[in-house]
């Protein structure tokens, strides 16, 4: 981890300067073309003028077929357009270079979340089981009462999440204090945050679930089942 954190750092103190260079080209690359158009639209308005002289005198006739303007100003125009596609190529280039790192930043994030939700499931399953040993009860499950009490204070936390949860939220915990009488839920053994969906499964140990511990980035349509109850659907069906 800290050598990805080294070399993309190391990559990123880079980034500046090559911005900098292809802005400073296009700078370049556009004031050159900002003289070439207006020395070609000098040079037209000049065989425009010239033409309609031409036309009233009669030493041409008014065949549109056989007006044109001078090899001189449609080259300008051809090195003119060579001039804006290089323009956008740069500009291509640069958002490249960016996106990449954003991309490999967000890799970094999503294996550091990974890994920060596994060392909480390992602590979560050792806590757990320590409770286990000393009182005979898991953690944070009070009988029925629990899961009724459970239930209801999911009706005010989703409708809570669905007005304040962030766009692309993440299983990323925020770094707040937590009610220790706080019911925890889903497969993480948290409290509740962010957008969460319910098993169908009216007989479901957890019942509540985090999308991002499920692998969910929307509610899913028509009934839905935990990965516990899904895997004892098949096992069933099995027999």
């Amino acid at each position: 981890m800290t050598s990805f954190v080294d070399e993309f750092q190391a990559n990123l103190e880079l980034l500046p300067n090559i911005l900098q260079k292809k802005y400073a080209l296009l700078r370049d690359l556009d004031k050159s073309l900002l003289e070439i158009l207006r020395q070609n639209e000098q040079r037209c308005e000049q065989e425009i003028e010239y033409l309609k002289q031409e036309m009233q005198s009669g030493a041409v006739t008014a065949d549109l077929s056989r007006l044109r303007f001078s090899d001189e100003a449609l080259d300008e125009q051809k090195h003119s357009i060579r001039i804006a596609d290089e323009k956008v190529a740069l500009a291509v280039q640069a958002y490249d270079l960016v996106d990449a790192h954003i991309q490999q930043l967000d890799q970094y994030l999503k294996k550091s979340e990974e890994e920060i939700r596994r060392e909480k499931e390992l602590a979560a399953a050792s806590g757990s089981s320590d409770a286990k040993d000393s009182s005979g009860a898991k953690s944070g499950k009070g009988g029925e009462s629990g899961r009724g009490r459970k239930k209801t204070r999911l009706g005010a936390t989703a409708v809570a999440a669905a007005a304040t949860a962030p766009v692309n939220p993440t299983s990323m915990d925020l770094d707040l204090p937590v009610d220790p009488n706080e019911p925890t839920y889903c497969v993480c053994s948290q409290v509740s945050y962010g957008e969460m969906v319910g098993c169908d499964n009216p007989e479901c140990r957890i019942e509540w679930f985090h999308f991002g511990c499920v692998g969910l980035k929307e509610k899913p349509k028509g009934k839905w089942f935990c990965p516990d109850c899904s895997g004892k659907q098949k096992r069933r069906k099995g027999k």
